[in-house]
C-alpha cells in the first residue's frame, strides 16, 4: 500500500505534486536543496532582470490566479512570492523541508530509503517514503563549458558563472562582461549588465528567432502562440481534427500565415539592420526552445550599448578573450547563459539504466513514468509553454493512477510510445531536444493526453474556445474537484481572487 510519498524539489512541479497529493489522502515530503521554494525562481537562482515568459494568467496555477495587482508579465520575486503564498494558501509547509540536498535514493521491495545532507549544517540524515516522485526539473544543474584558460583567468581575478549564479549585479560593475549563448536568459542578463558594465557583450554561435511580447506593438504574442490554433501551426507526432487541415489542404494558408508572422517581426526588431536575423524560417522554433525578446536588448544592440559577436570563445587569459574568430576583447566576467544538465546524479546506476538510454534521454512513459521501476515517477520533466499546467496536470494524472483510477499500458506499449516519441524529438529538433524533455510548442496536445488518459476532458466550449483565445490556466480549475469527487473525497472552496501575499510580495 502506497501511503508516504517524497518528492525531490519544491519549484512549480514539486509544490503542485505535493499540494494535489496530499488532497487525495497522502502523506507527502518534500525535499529542496535551497533555502527558499520556488525552483528557478529562488532567491538563489535569480539573475538581475528576470521575469517571465508567460502573461500572469497563463503561469499560475488553476486553482489559484496570481494577484491583479501583478504586471503582464511578473519578475522573478514576484513569482517566488506568488509560490509562497500558494504554499501557505493550501497548508503544505509543514511537508517542506528546506536547505536539505538528496544525496542518494535507494529501492526495495517496498518503497525507497532517501539520504539526505543539510546544506547549512551538513548534517545527514534519512526518509524512508513508499513511493518517490522526481520533481527538480529540466533546470537543475548548471551547464558552463569549459574554456580554454579558464583556470588562468579565474586565477587573475576573473569570474565564470551561469546565469543561475549570477545573482549580484555588482559583480559586473564598472567590469567588462561576456554573455555567452542567445536565449532568454543571455539576452535579460545582457540588458541588466549594460546599465552598470564597462562594456558588455554577447557571444553566441548561432541565431535564433525571438517573438516579441506584442507583435507590431499590438497584439500580444499569446494570443497567436498561446492557443490551440498556435500549436496547430506545427506538425504534432500524429496529426488529427482541424490540424489535418492546416498540413493538408490549407497549408499555403499556413504557410502565409507563418512567413506574415515572419516578416512582422525581423521589420519590428530591426533583425537585418543590426545582422541578427536568423537563416532559417520562424517555424524553426519548434526545433528547441521559444524565446521572448527582452525588452531594451535589439535596442541596445542597435545604439552599441551592447556588442553582439557570432561565434564562441576560444580561449581566456587574465582580463581577455580570444573568441572564434581570432579577435581579442576585454573581459572580467563571464556570465553563461548556456543550458542545463538533465540528470538525477542520487539515483543509483540500476535505475537509472532503467530511466534512460544509453545518449542519457529519459525514457519516460507520459514524460513521467519509468518502464520497469516500481513507486517511481517524474513531474516537470518537460519544457512546455504552459509549465505550470502541465505539472498541474500531471499531478492529477499521478493522484488518479494511484488511487487506482486507471491502469497504465503494459511495459511493450509504453515502450513502444517512448520510442516513437524520441524518434519524432530527434527529427523534429535535430537532436536539441533536451534529453527527451523538450516538448515546445505541445503544450497543450501533452496536456489533452494526460486529460484523455483519466477521462477528465475539459468540456468541449473551452476546447473550441482556445483555438481562437489564449489558454487562460483558470479554465482548468473544474479538474481537480471533479477528479476529487470522482474519488469519494469533498474538495474544498477554490481560492479568492485577487491580492493575498502580504507577507511575501
Amino acid at each position: 500500500m502506497i501511503r508516504t510519498i517524497g518528492i525531490v524539489g519544491a519549484g512549480l512541479a514539486g509544490l503542485v505534486t505535493a499540494k494535489t497529493l496530499r488532497q487525495f489522502g497522502f502523506d507527502v515530503v518534500v525535499l529542496e536543496k535551497e533555502g527558499d521554494v520556488g525552483g528557478v525562481w529562488s532567491a538563489a537562482r535569480r539573475y538581475p532582470g528576470l521575469t517571465t515568459q508567460n502573461p500572469r494568467e497563463t503561469y499560475a496555477f488553476a486553482d489559484f490566479p496570481m494577484p491583479a495587482s501583478y504586471p503582464e508579465w511578473p519578475t522573478g520575486a514576484q513569482v517566488q512570492a506568488y509560490l509562497e503564498s500558494y504554499v501557505d494558501h493550501f497548508g503544505i509547509r509543514d511537508a517542506i523541508r528546506l536547505d536539505t540536498e538528496v544525496t542518494s535514493a535507494t529501492p526495495d521491495a517496498t518503497g525507497w530509503t532517501i539520504a539526505t545532507r543539510d546544506t547549512a549544517t551538513g548534517e545527514q540524515a534519512s526518509v524512508r517514503v513508499d513511493y518517490l516522485i522526481v520533481c527538480n526539473g529540466i533546470f537543475s544543474i548548471p551547464a558552463v563549458p569549459a574554456f580554454s584558460g579558464s583556470e588562468a583567468f579565474r586565477t587573475g581575478g576573473g569570474h565564470i558563472l551561469h546565469t543561475s549564479q549570477f545573482t549580484d549585479i555588482e559583480l559586473v560593475r564598472g567590469r567588462h562582461a561576456l554573455v555567452i549563448g542567445y536565449g532568454k536568459s543571455s539576452c535579460d542578463a545582457a540588458v541588466a549588465i549594460a546599465q552598470v558594465a564597462a562594456s558588455t557583450r554577447v557571444v553566441a554561435r548561432h541565431l535564433i528567432w525571438k517573438i516579441p511580447k506584442k507583435l507590431a506593438k499590438v497584439l500580444n504574442f499569446k494570443h497567436l502562440f498561446l492557443t490551440r490554433m498556435g500549436e496547430g501551426l506545427f506538425p504534432y507526432i500524429r496529426i488529427k481534427g482541424f490540424e489535418k487541415f492546416l498540413h493538408g489542404p490549407g497549408r499555403p494558408v499556413r504557410n502565409a500565415m507563418m512567413g506574415s508572422v515572419q516578416s512582422v517581426i525581423s521589420r519590428q526588431l530591426g533583425l537585418k539592420s543590426v545582422g541578427l536575423e536568423p537563416e532559417g524560417k520562424l517555424e524553426t522554433i519548434a526545433r528547441s526552445t521559444v524565446s521572448l525578446v527582452t525588452d531594451g536588448f535589439y535596442e541596445g544592440v542597435a545604439d552599441g550599448s551592447i556588442r553582439f559577436d557570432k561565434g564562441e570563445i576560444a580561449s581566456l587569459r587574465p582580463g581577455q578573450a580570444t573568441l572564434s574568430d581570432g579577435s581579442v576583447v576585454p573581459a572580467d566576467v563571464i556570465v553563461c547563459g548556456t543550458g542545463w544538465h538533465q540528470r538525477c546524479d542520487f539515483l543509483p546506476a540500476d535505475v537509472l539504466a532503467r530511466v534512460t538510454d544509453a545518449r542519457g534521454n529519459f525514457r519516460l512513459y507520459r514524460s513521467m513514468m519509468p518502464v520497469g521501476q516500481p513507486r517511481l515517477a517524474f513531474n516537470g520533466y518537460n519544457s512546455s509553454f504552459f509549465s505550470q499546467l502541465n505539472a498541474e496536470v500531471g499531478a492529477l494524472w499521478l493522484a488518479d493512477l494511484l488511487r487506482g483510477g486507471f491502469a497504465l499500458p503494459d511495459a511493450a506499449a509504453q515502450n513502444a510510445y517512448i520510442d516513437e516519441r524520441l524518434a519524432w524529438m530527434e527529427a523534429r529538433t535535430d537532436g536539441k531536444h533536451s534529453k527527451g524533455t523538450n516538448i515546445i510548442p505541445f503544450s497543450i496536445h501533452h496536456i489533452d493526453e494526460l486529460l484523455d488518459e483519466i477521462d477528465l476532458q475539459l468540456p468541449l466550449a473551452t476546447r473550441l474556445k482556445h483555438w481562437l483565445v489564449a489558454i487562460d490556466a483558470a479554465d482548468y480549475a473544474g479538474l481537480l474537484p471533479r477528479l476529487m469527487r470522482r474519488h469519494g473525497i469533498l474538495p474544498a472552496p477554490p481560492a479568492a481572487v485577487g491580492d493575498r501575499l502580504p507577507n511575501h510580495a
